[in-house]
C-alpha cells in the first residue's frame, strides 16, 4: 500500500536557490554559447525549464529558446516521441533535456532519441531530483538535489504553486 504521509524534502524557497545554482550550472558550462535551447519533457520537465529559463535570462546574455518533448511516460517505445519544432533548425545548437526526477533513467533515455536525428553542439541533461538509481546509461549534467531512495520510495516533486516542493512518500 502506497502512504499519503510525504515528508517535505525542499520547500519553494530552497526549490527557488536549486534553480538558480543550476541557472550558474548552465551559464558557466555554456558561457561562449549566444544561444541555447531549453527542451522540457511534458509535465514537470517543461515547468522546470521555463523556471530554468526565467533565471538563466536574469543571470546571463545567453539568449534562451524553450521546446516541448512529447513522450509517453508510462511505455514510451509504444508511442512516438515528438518535438514542437523541426528537430533540424537545433543543429549546431546546444540543447539541455529538463525533467523533474531522474529515477530509472528510462524517460530521459527516451526524450533524448529526437535529438539523434540532428547533429546538435551539445547534449546535456538537467533534473531537479536525481534518486540514484539507474536501469538506463543516462546521468544528468546539472542536478537540483541528489538522494539515495528505496525502490518503495516515491518523490515527488511540485515546482509551481501552493504546494512547491520536495516530497518523499
Amino acid at each position: 500500500m502506497i502512504s499519503t504521509e510525504k515528508t517535505l524534502l525542499l520547500n519553494p524557497e530552497q526549490l527557488k536557490q536549486k534553480l538558480r545554482r543550476i541557472a550558474f550550472e548552465v551559464y558557466e558550462t555554456n558561457f561562449e554559447e549566444r544561444e541555447i535551447v531549453l527542451a522540457g519533457i511534458v509535465g514537470q520537465g517543461v515547468v522546470m525549464a521555463t523556471l530554468l529559463k526565467e533565471q538563466l535570462e536574469a543571470i546571463s546574455p545567453l539568449k534562451v529558446q524553450q521546446i516541448a518533448i512529447q513522450l509517453q511516460k508510462t511505455d514510451p517505445a509504444s508511442h512516438a516521441i515528438q518535438l514542437d519544432i523541426d528537430s533540424a533548425t537545433l543543429a549546431g545548437k546546444c540543447v539541455i533535456v529538463c525533467d523533474d526526477v531522474l529515477y530509472t533513467g528510462r524517460t530521459l533515455a527516451y526524450s533524448l532519441m529526437p535529438f539523434f536525428q540532428t547533429k546538435l553542439k551539445r547534449l546535456q541533461v538537467s533534473v531537479m531530483v536525481d534518486r540514484n538509481y539507474r536501469r538506463y546509461p543516462v546521468s544528468a549534467d546539472f542536478v537540483g538535489y541528489a538522494l539515495m531512495t528505496t525502490l518503495n520510495d516515491h518523490i515527488e516533486v511540485v515546482l509551481e504553486g501552493p504546494e512547491a516542493g520536495v516530497y518523499l512518500r
